[in-house]
């Protein structure tokens, strides 16, 4: 009985001092900073940072505020006049996002980019926006809450519906393979998880309608054609727009009679 009482004993004392651990712990590093507490911060890290951010070292509060986690407000603080960033089409949405841990996901080691693109979080950020703008007195919500009301509210339609709500070209436009001969409807073929589609099947090699979807390089419309390639290819009549008789199906650089050939 004596044994069970000394137990017990160490149990409650183990259990005040992890309690009082819980709170003097933010507290203290709230008003004096990670480096009063540096076994403390050890302890606690889920790993190191990213080359990018090994600056900060132990300081998290540059990042982590007491009982709230991480703010995108920290974040801003120093990314905030990122001309580079917000000047290239494909990353210029961070202006209004307002969100950062979505995508952004640090403590994974020095060698790997805190990166980790989530469509997702665009997708709710613009349709909580457009939720507000068509019911601005709709209670708050969160998370895929927030998401599903706003789908619901925008297009009367589910989750399944995600990938034709973000507008692909407003940032995808520069790198469109296509050059926009398939319009800007990108969600009719793509999916936001990977940008090859399954169960695509390219023509037959003995197609003769290349450039319904393929467009010849400027240097078919120069000199550089009768010069260069109809002469390395053996087709001196072969005009710009008959790419099966020079091309083969597999990669645009894979030429009839003479194989891999890299001029462009």
């Amino acid at each position: 009985m004596a044994r069970l009482k000394i137990t017990a004993v160490i149990y409650l004392t183990l259990g005040i001092l992890g309690l009082a651990a819980a709170v003097l712990v933010p507290v203290v590093i709230s008003r004096s900073g990670t480096a009063v507490l540096p076994i403390w911060v050890s302890a606690a890290s889920p790993g190191p940072l990213s080359s990018a951010h090994a600056f900060l070292g132990v300081q998290c509060e540059s990042c982590h505020t007491p009982y709230q986690g991480i703010k995108a407000a920290s974040c801003i603080t120093c990314h905030a006049a990122d001309a580079l960033v917000l000047a290239k089409q494909s990353t210029a949405f961070h202006a209004t996002i307002g969100e950062c841990q979505g995508c952004h996901v640090e403590h994974q080691g020095a060698a790997v980019r805190p990166i980790k693109m989530d469509h997702a979080v665009l997708i709710e950020a613009s349709l909580t926006a457009a939720r507000d703008r068509i019911s601005p007195g709709a209670p708050a919500a969160t998370g895929m809450e927030a998401l599903r009301r706003s789908l619901v509210a925008v297009t009367g339609q589910g989750p399944a519906k995600t990938g034709e709500v973000l507008e692909c070209a407003s940032c995808h436009s520069f790198r469109d393979k296509h050059r926009t001969m398939f319009g800007q409807q990108c969600a009719d073929c793509h999916a936001t998880e990977t940008w090859k589609i399954a169960g695509f099947l390219h023509p037959s090699p003995k197609s003769q309608d290349c450039n319904q979807c393929h467009q010849a390089p400027p240097s078919h419309f120069m000199m550089h054609f009768a010069m260069m390639d109809q002469k390395i290819t053996g087709q001196s009549s072969a005009r710009v727009e008959q790419c099966y008789l020079c091309h083969q199906t597999d990669s645009f650089n894979a030429i009839k009679g003479v194989g891999w050939f890299k001029m462009h």
